[in-house]
């Protein structure tokens, strides 16, 4: 009897010390996180002067006012250092709740960035190359059609990961204006209620696309479609490698698929506008769907950040793939995502009528190539993108890594805040 309760008394001390150990890593992995500060400056030691910066609260503060968005944030960085960040008005209307520099936000096609620098990673450990046709992984789409008029015929290019990482794929968000592939498209309906990334991507093999793969650029589920590559290559869930490759190392401990329920206080709402000054609730922070873990991880829009959040993933791509002293991706690798790589015959980034001329893609990032009448006060060399809730975020690396993150919680997308700042914080620099 005595033996078996000092065995018993053995079990438990091992099992004590098990857990202790066990909470002490974690315990270490989170302030390992939390001590990656990011490096902050003043304007003036970066070469910016605060005086014109502050022109940014004037800007904002009008914004406001004339009811165009509920509140906002601005944070921007040069030489590695962030030199200016700061909120402006409410992040929740409805609880006069003002908005906040760490507040959580929905950012949508900012997503694409990290979903794809997570391929890259995967092609850095050997697992994926940006030459693989698409369907080596998912062999479901290894017959896939075009359409051309009201025929459809076999593809004769072969679609790449590359493909998937422009927008040169063919995949669309259903708005393509070709017939037969907007039509597939809606009754496929890729982000139905319900489905996982795995069923709505296997649905993919259905659609025709409305081009060869390569020969056009168009803005779609292909970044969706690569986040279930990265999964089917890295044996993990997206969810799941994203911390531990990207999040984990750089600190952004606010960004995942959901809001939790300890940070849903910092949760912003977001707010539909007609333009002209109209306001209305869209998605409330207490019942949104992202207070819950989503059946589909959407790696071309699903994610919540905030501000410094992103900033630390841009910080570690500016800087050649390196943030806080550590390494998460070679220089070459993120060329790759700062220089055009569409091919030359399928021209600028376009959006229906609308060619960004000048403007291609890279991996991941648009790459300002050519000055043109689209956006006149950008810089050539620029990358970078936004996100559907009218998110914005922009690098210049000729004006020593200059980069702007702008937040808002405003839909249908609207350039209003990049492109009423960006003259602005130009200006700013002075040397």
């Amino acid at each position: 009897m005595i033996k078996n309760n000092t065995s018993h008394l053995r079990t438990i001390t091992c099992l004590v010390i098990a857990v202790t150990l066990l909470n002490q890593s974690v315990s270490a992995q989170t302030t390992e996180s939390a001590m990656i500060a990011i490096p902050s400056s003043t304007p003036a030691e970066v070469g910016m002067s605060a005086d014109k910066l502050n022109q940014i609260d004037v800007s904002m503060e009008k914004s406001i006012a004339d009811n165009l968005i509920a509140g906002g944030i601005v944070m921007i960085a040069r030489d590695g250092k962030v030199v200016f960040e700061r909120a402006y008005g409410l992040m929740d209307r409805e609880a006069n709740k003002p908005m906040k520099t760490d507040t959580i936000v929905r950012i949508f096609s900012m997503t694409k960035a990290i979903t794809t620098a997570a391929a890259l990673m995967l092609c850095e450990d050997g697992k994926l190359d940006v030459n693989d046709p698409v369907s080596k992984y998912l062999p479901e789409l290894r017959d896939v059609k075009v359409a051309w008029g009201d025929e459809l015929k076999p593809a004769t290019r072969v679609m790449t990961i590359a493909d998937l990482m422009r927008h040169t794929s063919g995949y669309s968000y259903g708005d393509s204006g070709n017939k037969l592939h907007d039509a597939k498209s809606r009754m496929v309906d890729f982000f139905g209620k319900g489905k996982t990334l795995e069923q709505s991507q296997a649905l993919l093999a259905e659609i025709p696309l409305p081009f060869e793969p390569a020969t056009d650029w168009l803005y779609g589920v292909s970044t969706d479609v690569l986040g279930r590559v990265v999964e089917v290559v890295s044996g993990q869930s997206l969810d799941q490698f994203f911390s531990q490759r990207i999040f984990d190392p750089l600190g952004m401990n606010d960004t995942g698929f959901f809001v939790p329920a300890d940070k849903v206080d910092r949760f912003a709402a977001n707010y539909n506008s007609d333009g002209k000054g109209n306001l209305t609730l869209g998605d409330s922070p207490t019942i949104s769907t992202y207070l819950a873990t989503p059946t589909m991880l959407s790696g071309g829009g699903g994610l919540v950040s905030t501000a410094s959040d992103y900033m630390r993933f841009l910080l570690m791509i500016s800087a050649g793939g390196e943030f806080g002293g550590k390494r998460l991706m070679k220089p070459e690798t993120v060329s790759l995502m700062t220089t055009n790589q569409i091919p030359k015959e399928a021209g600028w980034v376009t959006f229906g009528d609308q060619v960004r001329t000048g403007v291609g893609f890279g991996f991941g990032f648009s790459v300002r190539k050519e000055m043109s009448d689209w956006d006149p006060d950008g810089r050539i060399g620029e990358y970078g993108w936004g996100g559907a809730a009218s998110t914005h975020y922009w690098v210049s690396p000729k004006d020593n890594n200059l980069i702007v993150i702008t937040i808002e919680q405003i839909m249908p997308y609207q350039w209003l805040t990049e492109f009423k700042l960006k003259g602005i914080i130009y200006d700013a620099i002075e040397d």
